[in-house]
């Protein structure tokens, strides 16, 4: 399998190494007993990172591979792809 890497990688991996860190918060807030509200607002905040790491890669993938694989089209055949490309950004 070759090396598939894209200019976002890494700032994908920052995302997730955060939400990694607040994770594990999390998990010693549990075990410490603290306030449900505080736990909730922490975990509201992992989910966060990870769907934005998440939108990122999949955004990433489409303006690159996507494009690669369908190169280059006249403008009135490229309206489904750019619709396709922008309803994404609701996942």
């Amino acid at each position: 399998m070759t090396e598939h890497k894209h200019e976002t990688h890494s700032e994908i991996v920052k995302r997730l190494k955060r939400a990694e860190g607040h994770l594990k918060s999390v998990i010693a807030m549990i075990e410490s007993g603290r306030p449900c509200l505080d736990i909730a607002q922490q975990l509201h905040a992992v989910e966060k990172a990870i769907t934005q790491a998440k939108r990122t890669l999949i955004q990433d993938h489409l303006d690159h591979c996507l494009e690669e694989t369908v190169g280059a089209l006249p403008r009135d055949r490229r309206q489904s792809i750019d619709e396709f490309k922008s309803i994404t950004k609701y996942l």
